[in-house]
């Protein structure tokens, strides 16, 4: 099993990166968690590494924190809940919130997260509520910005991941850069959009 990876970074995006370790490109699927605090081209990147065993294939799940690769793990262990909707969910939410909102019940925050039913948050809550008590609770660090020429395009592109139309995640980025400040990175544009979308 894969448990951590460390080499040049020579291609990112909002799902994915590949690390060249010696000449052999990994392909690490990320959160967008990971993916807005992922160091510049060609520079060096540690990754812990989640394994996922499948008959056709084996799959990577990277997250630079030890914190977002315990909560994915415990997130799969819920009946339900794949690799892949586990990342999303971190995509969704900070571990610290995540914390939060089940071991408060909040069944409402949960069901906010796309690919989230009421259904799936209530199997969250009961599954994970004493589990979740070992993962922090307290907030992360701010995160490095975005390029600027790009960062509109990575924030619909994380948004359209998550399951929303592309129409509609453009029309959030546009309705929430025009309600910040210029100099943003790339978690504060995505944060503000999803409340855009979150209200509809």
């Amino acid at each position: 099993m894969i448990a951590h990876i460390r080499g040049r970074l020579i291609h990112k995006s909002p799902d994915s990166v590949i690390v060249d370790i010696n000449g052999v490109g990994y392909e690490v699927l990320i959160p967008l968690s990971t993916f807005y605090k992922l160091p510049e081209m060609n520079e060096t990147v540690s990754l812990k590494v989640h394994t996922n065993m499948r008959e056709d294939s084996i799959q990577l799940f990277g997250f630079l924190t030890q914190d977002e690769k315990d909560a994915f793990q415990l997130l799969i262990s819920v009946s339900g809940v794949g690799p892949r909707l586990a990342r999303n969910i971190l995509s969704g939410i900070a571990v610290p919130d995540l914390v939060a909102a089940i071991g408060t019940s909040d069944k409402g925050r949960l069901s906010l997260i796309p690919g989230i039913g009421g259904k799936s948050a209530e199997r969250l809550i009961v599954e994970l509520k004493d589990k979740v008590k070992r993962l922090p609770a307290s907030g992360t660090k701010k995160t490095e910005e975005a390029p600027k020429d790009s960062l509109s395009a990575d924030v619909v592109s994380a948004l359209d991941n998550l399951g929303y139309k592309n129409v509609q995640s453009e029309e959030a980025v546009k309705k929430a850069r025009a309600n910040m400040s210029q100099g943003h990175a790339f978690e504060d544009l995505f944060k503000e959009s999803l409340k855009f979308l979150s209200k509809k």
